[in-house]
């Protein structure tokens, strides 16, 4: 089948780890995907249509007008609309607050025009299922391949343990909400890094920064050189609609995770096990001290976060569930017949 994915951009982070990923899935099956980018202008969206004729479309993330939505549905073969963020909801940062309703008009006229919605976790997934069938919507989660990420030494510096967090200059802003209880671990454990693979970075007084300017051929092995990832959310809807790329980036590296309980944090860190759920500073600092103090346990628990991820949000397990929704819409026997 052919299909053209209409997205921000073939680099996009979403485009990349949501579809580009499982195109050596898709090859053998007989499936194409070009990317375009959707362009900003009515008229460059009308003239896109001739491209479209007959393929199987995905709109990825992008919330478009009903006259759009429109033309769509009569020109394309199958129209499908692929999300991993809350995209009927404003960012938690918003001085206006979350709601938003145009966003979410445009959200439930996409969600009514689409054959197939593809929801990056549940929250998302039952957001969609109230303005289309539950039948209609499917949850595949944003996937990462481990293989990507190689086996690193731990932190070469005896006693000193390196955090890691990875994001963009956008979500940097709850890594400064949480800048008090990092320093606080900084005072109670001597020799703490923190590694930042960002476009912008922070200053602690208690904790060294650790300054990586983020670019996609060094992301991994960054990742990995480090000793435990960090992750932390506001608690609201826009922060339960993310899909955690980065603690699915920190587990694949083998490295244990500390985050607040929020959202996909739940079901992706099992308290004690791959990492520790921390509410609370006090929990967040003994989480830091548990394991700093114990190389074991920091094994331990990256081992069994990589096997996590190999398990339920490895690159193989969302092209398995693409295919199954392909042979949903359009049935082997079918095509071939």
């Amino acid at each position: 089948m052919r299909w053209i994915a209409l997205v921000d951009g073939p680099d996009h982070v979403c485009c990349r780890y949501r579809l580009r990923a499982f195109e050596p899935f898709f090859e053998p099956y007989g499936h194409t995907l070009k990317y375009v980018s959707l362009p900003r202008r009515w008229w460059g969206r009308l003239g896109l249509l001739r491209q479209l004729r007959g393929a199987a479309v995905i709109v990825q993330r992008r919330l478009l007008a009903r006259w759009e939505l429109a033309l769509l549905r009569r020109t394309v073969r199958h129209l499908l609309f692929d999300f991993d963020d809350a995209v009927f909801l404003r960012d938690s940062y918003s001085p206006k607050g979350t709601h938003d309703g145009r966003r979410l008009r445009r959200f439930a006229a996409t969600v009514r025009a689409c054959d197939a919605v593809i929801a990056g976790n549940d929250f998302l997934a039952a957001e969609a299922a109230r303005w289309t069938s539950p039948q209609r919507v499917h949850v595949i989660p944003t996937c990462v391949d481990p293989a990507l990420y190689p086996a690193l030494p731990p932190w070469p510096f005896a006693g000193a343990v390196q955090l890691v967090w990875v994001g963009s200059s956008s979500t940097l802003r709850g890594l400064r909400t949480i800048a008090p209880l990092l320093e606080d671990a900084g005072r109670a454990v001597p020799g703490l890094q923190l590694k930042l693979i960002c476009d912008r970075f922070l200053r602690l007084e208690n904790v060294a920064v650790v300054e990586c300017p983020w670019s996609a051929a060094n992301e991994a092995t960054e990742i990995a050189g480090a000793d435990v990832g960090i992750s932390w959310l506001p608690d609201d809807d826009w922060s339960r609609g993310k899909c955690g790329l980065k603690v699915l980036q920190y587990m694949a590296a083998g490295l244990p995770v500390i985050a607040n309980p929020v959202g996909v944090h739940v079901e992706m860190v099992r308290h004690g096990e791959t990492g520790f759920l921390a509410s609370t500073p006090i929990e967040w600092v003994d989480a830091i001290d548990a394991v700093s103090r114990d190389p074991d346990l920091r094994e331990r628990m990256g081992r069994a976060a990589r096997r996590r991820v190999e398990a339920a949000y490895g690159v193989g397990v969302g092209a398995r569930r693409w295919l199954e929704l392909v042979d949903r819409l359009e049935p082997r026997t079918s095509r071939t017949a």
